[in-house]
């Protein structure tokens, strides 16, 4: 596997990196959360620009990016805009979702984007190229807040990620019983063993899918999840326990 290296945080090696959310409506609420992630122990930071009340005016969009990295200083920025299908905030034209996404990528304000498989594979390879162009990586994602599907469905929309050409693959399910999180991590340690060129991210959601957002480096999901004011998904672990838990099964 390739790490994939963003400023100074190497994903794909040693302990998964936590990331955590910045889901403020307003400007000033997001700069706000920004400033307080200085004191927890985040490798990089998401700016869930879906919740954002401005998000479809492009020259916000941008400024908000100029102070999170003003705020943030060398700590990745990852820009997602979720969809309401995939569990964000609203909702979003194909064409625009594209557009407000290239627009990001050529401002090189953020250093990743997230771009959801199931918009579709030319949409997603155009992200992907403009972003690369632009010196941005990109995390391809698939988010089921209604179940968990079989393992083999699982390692097949990770490779079809990889395929695309991301730099990152990740996939979030919803169980409904505990095997279902037995699904999940058995489905990430095949795509690490066989297939996998790229980091993978992958976790069980809720509160009985915890321990795959802490399980990450004995099965290969690269990054977690963790929360500071307020989580972005169901059965994210304040960041600073999630460091602590990540740093014991390190040693171990």
């Amino acid at each position: 596997m390739n790490p994939v290296i963003v400023r100074n945080v190497k994903i794909g090696e040693g302990i998964p990196k936590i990331c955590v959310p910045v889901v403020g409506v307003t400007a000033e609420e997001i700069r706000k959360e920004a400033e307080a992630l200085l004191s927890i122990p985040a490798d990089l930071v998401e700016w869930r620009a879906d919740w954002y009340e401005g998000v479809f005016d492009v020259a916000k969009v941008k400024e908000v990016l100029r102070n999170l990295r003003c705020a943030l200083g060398e700590k990745p920025i990852l820009f997602t805009f979720r969809t309401s299908g995939e569990g964000g905030e609203k909702s979003i034209a194909e064409a625009d979702y594209l557009a407000l996404n290239r627009e990001v990528a050529e401002s090189r304000l953020a250093d990743l984007i997230d771009a959801e498989l199931f918009m579709g594979d030319g949409l997603v390879k155009e992200l992907i190229e403009t972003a690369h162009q632009n010196g941005v990586k990109v995390i391809a994602s698939n988010h089921d807040f209604q179940k968990t599907p079989e393992k083999e469905e699982i390692v097949s929309r990770l490779r079809k990620m990889q395929e695309l050409g991301a730099d990152i693959l990740k996939i979030a399910v919803m169980p409904q019983e505990k095997k279902d999180v037995l699904t999940l991590l058995a489905a990430t340690e095949e795509m690490i063993r066989l297939f996998a060129k790229q980091p993978v991210i992958t976790m069980s959601m809720a509160e009985m899918g915890i321990i795959s957002r802490i399980a990450g480096e004995a099965f290969g999901s690269a990054v977690t999840f963790g929360s500071a004011k307020k989580s972005s998904a169901p059965g994210q672990l304040p960041a600073g326990e999630l460091s602590k838990v990540l740093k014991v099964l390190h040693r171990a």
